[in-house]
């Protein structure tokens, strides 16, 4: 039973292939810099506030308790 249509035996053959026309070390590499850009993209999904968000969050605290103040 193979992956998405393709047999074992298949898989190994585009394996070998890929390997001679990139090279190990640059699948390496290719591997790592994916690896840290899933990991890039899970952290901004992810539900705790930026830094950014933050300070944009202090920032129409501040403005609204100075509209709130002149108001008065």
């Amino acid at each position: 039973m193979g992956f998405g249509g393709l047999s074992m035996v298949q898989l190994g053959i585009l394996l070998v292939i890929v390997i001679l026309l990139f090279g190990s070390k640059k699948l390496r590499t290719l591997g790592s810099d994916l690896g840290s850009a899933i990991k890039g993209f899970k952290s901004s999904v992810s539900d705790e506030p930026s830094d950014k968000e933050q300070d944009v969050q202090r920032y129409q605290n501040l403005t609204s308790k100075e509209e709130s103040h002149n108001e008065q």
